[in-house]
């Protein structure tokens, strides 16, 4: 079961950052999709073969229209996705070096209370609960906690292991991934951090864009994946998400974390060779039959 912000995006590349004033200005190239983290998580899990349950808000507006086709298209349309007035959109800028600047309009769902009977429902029978930080999961996560199936969650940038805003999904993680690009201290040294504040997190990874990943274990275990991008860079929008979910697959699928990190850094850097990488993926016997990136497994 996945639950968070499913949104239209706009994805326009940019000549250059910083973005110079002009009157008009033709992009390198324009492109839209469904995305946001929970509908991209969830799509690709769904191309790895998972069964997927997503719990999401989308509006009743014309852009809800065309998000609801895409779901039902991708088979991801379910009772989860529950209706509110208006639909979450963004635009994210894209430079020639495939660098993102985003801008997620969530305001529409970020209120809506989402019914805990309806999340329950979807989450019986589940292996896993993916629970994004979006605000309206929030409410959500300590009820959640109380199901019995584990909790996967992926604080995306965070710079502090007692950060307000995240400390519910943080109590709850037995799976905690986020980006380094806001981390106070060096991967291993946050993993370490987590370990020691939160007891019922029993994994740990962290995204490191160009450097690859690291996946920390309770058994202090750490591998390390370095980064590859067959296909070169054009949009590293939804990097962070592509690596959890594919992590997340693999984990629950072999339990081998060495494999699982191999198959999501490799799949997280092939997405990111086009122009709106929510919409590709890698399929398991693609992932399964590419060589393995380079790869450290060390204990800690």
């Amino acid at each position: 079961m996945v639950a968070g912000a499913t949104s239209f995006y706009l994805s326009v590349g940019v000549h250059e950052f910083p973005v110079h004033y002009r009157p008009t200005c033709t992009p390198r190239w324009l492109s839209g999709g469904v995305s946001g983290a929970a509908a991209h998580i969830a799509s690709t899990l769904h191309t790895l073969g998972g069964s997927i349950r997503l719990c999401t808000v989308v509006g009743s507006d014309l852009v809800g229209a065309g998000i609801r086709a895409e779901l039902d298209k991708n088979g991801l349309l379910g009772p989860g996705v529950i209706t509110s007035e208006n639909s979450s959109t963004g635009v994210v800028l894209v430079g020639p070096d495939g660098r993102r600047m985003g801008y997620p309009h969530l305001a529409p769902v970020n209120n809506v209370a989402y019914p805990f009977d309806v999340l329950a429902s979807q989450s019986r029978g589940a292996e896993l609960l993916v629970l994004t930080n979006a605000k309206f999961v929030r409410p959500l996560v300590a009820p959640a906690a109380e199901l019995g199936v584990p909790i996967a969650v992926d604080a995306h940038l965070i710079g502090d292991t007692a950060d307000p805003y995240n400390v519910p999904w943080l109590r709850a993680a037995h799976i905690l991934f986020c980006s380094d690009e806001r981390l106070p201290v060096a991967p291993r040294q946050w993993i370490a951090e987590i370990f020691d504040r939160y007891p019922r997190c029993a994994v740990v990874g962290v995204g490191m864009g160009a450097r690859g990943a690291v996946v920390g274990l309770r058994n202090r275990r750490l591998v390390t994946v370095e980064a590859v991008t067959p296909r070169g860079v054009i949009n590293t929008t939804g990097a962070g998400d592509a690596l959890f979910a594919t992590f997340l697959h693999f984990w629950v699928s072999t339990g081998d974390p060495v494999q699982a990190l191999q198959a999501a850094v490799l799949n997280a850097g092939w997405k990111i060779g086009h122009r709106t990488p929510a919409s590709v993926s890698l399929s398991l016997p693609e992932l399964r039959a590419s060589p393995p990136p380079p790869t450290t497994v060390e204990s800690w």
